[in-house]
């Protein structure tokens, strides 16, 4: 198990605190239905259009030359939304083969061309594969939204598709201020803490994979608006 950034290159967000703190406990609601409105509605209550832009690319390259991906294996993407970087996993590495899990069926309904037919709908704590099926599986970003007892339950699960073979990304925070800025900002987070908070489920799990933190920065935004 080792912490290790694979999302480097992902672009930075610029946020707009005081308009996504606008009916904040409404948007909440909404966001966490994960329809329309969160992936392409307005910014207050998700992503304000959630559209393919390449931004994935040198991130599915960086995840082929990690766990050294060769045609023929096998990748599970959890909580792939409109399977993004499961196009450009199968870009970047002809032959392999990729399976999107998603929980949203919008997200599915609306997923890039390419991957139509390899995205199913599901649960990152009741994965629908054997055990040591996958030469990665990746759960970014998704962890958060559910309760601590199914984040224990989905670690597990992704340790028995993956053993020692997968990478998660879960919000975290390291001071006050950046707590902070996390529950203005975030709608769907449910389980959420410091990376020793996280580090102690990953413990608990017996996870032996890959993980990071998505750690929002304090911005010029920030200060202004509040």
């Amino acid at each position: 198990m080792g912490e290790c950034n694979l999302l480097s290159t992902y672009p930075k967000t610029v946020r707009n605190l005081s308009k996504r703190k606008e009916g904040q406990l409404k948007n909440r609601e909404i966001a966490k239905q994960y329809g329309f409105e969160y992936f392409d509605g307005t910014r207050e209550q998700g992503y304000g259009g959630y559209y393919y832009d390449g931004r994935w690319v040198p991130i599915a390259q960086r995840i082929v030359e990690h766990y050294h991906l060769k045609e023929g294996d096998r990748v599970l993407d959890i909580g792939c939304a409109k399977g993004f970087l499961v196009k450009d996993l199968l870009d970047i590495c002809p032959g392999l083969e990729v399976w999107g899990l998603e929980l949203s069926g919008y997200a599915i309904q609306n997923c890039h061309p390419d991957v139509k037919g390899k995205l199913i709908q599901g649960t990152a704590d009741a994965l629908p594969f054997p055990e040591g099926f996958f030469q990665a599986a990746l759960c970014i970003n998704v962890l958060h939204n559910l309760e601590r007892v199914r984040c224990l339950q989905a670690l597990r699960e992704i340790e028995r598709v993956a053993k020692g073979r997968s990478y998660i990304q879960v919000d975290a925070y390291r001071n006050e201020m950046e707590r902070n800025l996390f529950l203005d900002w975030v709608l769907t987070a449910v389980t959420f803490g410091t990376p020793e908070f996280w580090r102690e489920i990953l413990d608990e799990a017996h996870y032996s994979g890959d993980y990071y933190w998505t750690i929002l920065e304090i911005e010029p935004e920030y200060v202004i608006l509040n």
